[in-house]
């Protein structure tokens, strides 16, 4: 943790200086406040198919713990740094959070189905994958670089939105496909496909999505006017587990719209997909990440991190290449292959010096503007 936010780019970062426990009062803060507002909003602020695994008296321990930590962090920041931002910021999320009832927030209003935001699905994600990213990219790093780099809160914008419209991006993914390919469905077809063997049907799966999304990833790379929406993807010059999230709704529309064609048509059952959708959602993160692994025997079996860091490549002869986001030998079939032995990139961002805007809303209505 060698750099900080701008506010406290002045002072120490390390151990004993209270920016770490800051830091850490600011994010469990806002976790013991989001997760109050979902108390108090369940119908409008929790998905449907959530609610009813949450174990709510554990949920409300949890919750107990997580306001508390926050305050004798934020306690501890402000006793340690020059600076008392950081602290009196996760001091005042907690004060909020109790005042609005805290671990003992009644849980308000019947619970309906019909449209809602994802804020508890936000919530989870961000507990899991920091958890499981933060310290992964900390210990085995290959760049040195801050969790706090530059442009980190436009993608957390992005990794925020797109956990909060997860009801709309649904929709969008999954609506076209039964609306325009309902004629290629056929039951019985489907219910042969839906009795395959679990591990079948995952491999099926797999590979269909990655041959569908190979050729929509290159679509957007080549067709100029698609390229506009897949910019904002590769503007980003910092690779790590939250650089993947930055996406513009229309790339992420277009892509797992076409991608989920083949699974509705085919019909899958719903345990190889769910374990398809966590794979992937665990997978297409990590492929992001700031770490060093090499995963050599495997590297043309499935896709790992250098295969994928050369594809955000800034460096001229990676450009266009690497587009399978599970199965390197896609690449390797069409041609479109870069792997350098013993080679990670330099520079990563959009090649040729070129450059998108600062901030989720400039780049969101950016590829609207441009000629």
């Amino acid at each position: 943790m060698s750099a900080a936010p701008p506010s406290t780019a002045a002072e120490p970062t390390h151990f004993g200086s209270g920016w770490i426990s800051g830091v850490l009062s600011v994010t469990l803060g806002t976790i013991g406040l989001g997760a109050v507002l979902c108390f108090h909003h369940p119908s409008l602020l929790t998905m449907p198919e959530l609610r009813g695994l949450y174990p709510i008296p554990y949920v409300r321990a949890l919750l107990h713990v997580v306001l508390v930590s926050a305050f004798i962090l934020g306690v501890i920041s402000v006793v340690l740094r020059r600076r008392k931002v950081l602290g009196f910021a996760g001091i005042s999320l907690t004060l909020a959070a109790a005042l609005l009832g805290g671990s003992r927030v009644p849980l308000d209003g019947e619970l309906t189905r019909g449209p809602f935001l994802g804020l508890d699905w936000f919530l989870l994600n961000l507990i899991g994958y920091s958890i499981l990213f933060i310290p992964l990219e900390r210990v085995f790093q290959r760049r040195d670089q801050p969790i706090f780099r530059r442009g980190w809160r436009t993608d957390l914008i992005y990794f925020f939105v797109s956990a909060l419209a997860v009801q709309v991006t649904t929709l969008l993914t999954m609506k076209p496909a039964m609306i325009f390919f309902s004629w290629a469905a056929n039951r019985d077809a489907q219910a042969w496909v839906a009795g395959q063997p679990f591990m079948l049907q995952f491999a099926g799966i797999l590979l269909l999505t990655d041959l569908t999304q190979y050729w929509v990833h290159r679509a957007f790379h080549r067709v100029p006017w698609l390229w506009r929406f897949h910019a904002v993807h590769h503007s980003a010059e910092a690779m790590d587990w939250l650089a993947g999230s930055r996406l513009h709704l229309v790339d992420v529309a277009v892509t797992r719209g076409l991608t989920y064609v083949p699974i509705y048509v085919l019909g899958f059952a719903e345990a190889p997909l769910f374990a398809y959708v966590a794979f992937v959602s665990i997978q297409a993160t990590f492929i992001h990440a700031n770490v060093r692994f090499e995963f050599a025997p495997l590297r043309w079996i499935v896709a790992t991190p250098r295969f994928h860091h050369w594809h955000h490549a800034a460096e001229a002869e990676a450009v266009d290449k690497n587009f399978a986001v599970h199965l390197p030998l896609l690449d390797r079939v069409f041609g479109t292959a870069y792997l350098p032995e013993g080679r990670w990139p330099a520079a990563y961002g959009l090649a040729g010096g070129a450059a998108l805007p600062d901030g989720y809303a400039r780049q969101f209505v950016a590829p609207f503007r441009r000629s």
